[in-house]
């Protein structure tokens, strides 16, 4: 009987320990893994939550760029990691939807590997003409391209990029055929698009490129999102002339699976209440992203139904790719 009265006093002091422990969390630094060098996109966001993130949870949130293997160095690095919330992986579809069907040598599974926290943000694409392209939208543009004798030329930013799979499935919605003109990373492509090196590009939204449409040297045809978007005002959607098409692109948090769920749902709070503040919403517009929160349950749902879209193209329009150095979004 002591036995057990000894062992019913260690069950239940370990009961009361373990929300005690949940309850401090955190109470020491958080690393928030970039998988990307410093200055890109992902980047900049990533510093732009960092105060405020600190401020709300009371730790140092410490960003870790590692950057390689088009984000999935990093990638793999979290989804290694211990699983006690102190290290989180800001991820994008890159990485997660689109690299695992594409690259050998991943170690992660996208769905299974991690918990999510929330979404931060999405972006659409915009497509864009070279001004010696006499069009001036999309539907102009379809029907261009099908009376030319011969295929016109599409920039991505390289192989199994966001930009080659989201073109590759405007393509194939649009029963056309171009060519691939690969580069390496986004700004190459917008000096090729400037200087009428290729005829079309689907990107994100840069100031370079901004700077080229205002000045009427690249063409603004459409935007990717469902509807009109914040980040590129005026511009129609694609799917109004191409119906059912669209594309995002998404930022969220991640941490590695196994993470304790009231760790992820504080972690979730922390990122809602700063994602509603009128600064952070008005920065993240000025970086050509929306700030947008979600559940875990959400992200998950959103990964989850993306990878087999992205897998039917690859099938489709067999894409392939030869190196782990392929560019997404940054």
């Amino acid at each position: 009987m002591k036995v057990l009265r000894v062992l019913a006093f260690i069950f239940g002091a370990a009961i009361l320990v373990a929300p005690a422990a949940a309850d401090n969390y955190p109470s020491r630094p958080i690393r928030l893994i970039v998988p990307y060098p410093a200055g890109g996109s992902t980047d900049i966001m990533a510093r732009a939550l960092q105060e405020p993130m600190t401020k709300i949870l009371g730790q140092p949130i410490v960003i870790d760029n590692r950057g390689g293997a088009a984000g999935t160095t990093g990638s793999n690095e979290a989804a290694r990691s211990d699983a006690d919330g102190y290290t989180l992986l800001f991820a994008n579809n890159g990485p997660i939807s689109i690299a695992p069907l594409l690259q050998k040598g991943i170690d992660f599974d996208p769905l299974k590997s991690f918990a999510p926290v929330s979404l931060v943000s999405t972006a659409p694409l915009v497509l864009v003409a070279s001004e010696k392209v006499p069009v001036t939208d999309v539907a102009g543009l379809i029907a261009y391209a099908k009376a030319q004798s011969k295929p016109m030329l599409y920039a991505s930013a390289g192989p199994g990029s966001l930009g080659h799979l989201s073109t590759e499935r405007f393509l194939n919605q649009a029963g056309l055929q171009m060519v691939h003109v690969p580069y390496r990373g986004q700004a190459p492509t917008t000096l090729a698009i400037f200087a009428g090196e290729v005829d079309i590009l689907l990107t994100t939204t840069s100031d370079t490129l901004n700077e080229h449409i205002r000045s009427g040297k690249v063409k603004l045809l459409g935007v990717s999102s469902p509807g009109p978007s914040p980040v590129a005002p005026g511009a129609a959607s694609i799917g109004s002339a191409l119906k059912g098409y669209s594309v995002e692109t998404w930022f969220g948090i991640l941490a590695p699976a196994g993470t304790p769920p009231d760790v992820v749902a504080k972690l979730n709070a922390a990122l809602g209440t700063v994602l509603a503040m009128p600064q952070i919403r008005d920065r993240f517009l000025s970086y050509g992203v929306e700030a947008r929160a979600s559940t875990p349950a959400e992200l998950h749902a959103l990964i989850a139904a993306e990878i087999p879209s992205w897998r039917k193209v690859i099938e489709e329009r067999n894409v392939k790719t030869d190196s782990g150095d392929d560019a997404s979004r940054e």
